[in-house]
């Protein structure tokens, strides 16, 4: 199994410190992005981010409550206030950074890439759907391929069965049961390595908080936890982090 170096050893990690007494952080997700988030059969916000951010609340003191939110409207709903971070299988690029911060990534970077039901369809001038706000829909705009965008991953992989565009461009994790589990797709092409990781999206202003975040994925990675998130929910071959 591959795996990642973190660079350094745990840093000292103090929880609960100079944030307001009873603060509660609230944490948007999407809901619709399995194993990353999902709604469970309870119809509650479930999933790797969702068991992973409860996690990081409780090392670094803090009381959390998720917020359901569209992808394409969390950047915008971050800024205006109506929550305080975003975990939402958001991947770390500089366009981001340019209007919100992020901590350091939570996942390690995975590729991005093409399914359609056939695997001759040229990715470069066919109709390929992506999911709305994504850097795989900005990578496919940018390609000379005609883009087609859907609120949810489904809904764009919906796209293709019917008719409406010729191949999906999504991380490759998650097309994997497209191909795999006998629903009619095939890989297109090569892959594509895209952003640095999925990380926690906060405000630029709120420092101190996305201080307590990252140094709670600090510790995480360096005693071995995150890994075994990872794994629980995207099985055992995933990319993991050394430490």
């Amino acid at each position: 199994m591959k795996k990642l170096l973190v660079a350094a050893a745990a840093l000292a990690f103090s929880a609960g410190m100079g944030l307001a007494e009873g603060q509660t952080v609230r944490i948007a997700s999407e809901g619709a992005y399995a194993p990353y988030n999902l709604i469970n059969d309870k119809g509650e916000l479930d999933g790797y981010e969702i068991e992973l951010g409860n996690e990081l609340c409780k090392r670094a003191g803090l009381t959390c409550t998720w917020v359901k939110n569209d992808f394409d409207a969390m950047i915008p709903n971050l800024l205006s206030s109506n929550f305080d971070a975003i975990m939402a299988g958001m991947s770390i690029t500089e366009e981001r950074k340019k209007a919100i911060a992020f901590t350091q990534n939570y996942l390690p970077p995975v590729p991005s890439a093409y399914a359609a039901l056939s695997p001759d369809v040229d990715v470069k001038t066919s109709v390929v759907a992506a999911q709305t706000g994504t850097i795989q829909s900005t990578y496919v705009a940018e390609s000379g391929a005609k883009l087609v965008e859907f609120p949810t991953f489904d809904e764009a992989a919906a796209a293709v069965r019917n008719g409406e565009a010729d191949a999906v461009f999504a991380d490759k994790e998650f097309l994997v049961p497209l191909v795999k589990e006998g629903q009619g797709f095939a890989w297109v092409g090569q892959d594509v390595p895209l952003g640095d990781g999925i990380g926690m999206g906060l405000r630029q202003s709120d420092t101190e908080l996305h201080d307590k975040f990252d140094a709670a994925i600090t510790a995480m990675k360096a005693d071995g936890s995150i890994n075994e998130l990872i794994k629980k929910w995207f099985g055992p071959e995933a990319q993991t982090y050394a430490h």
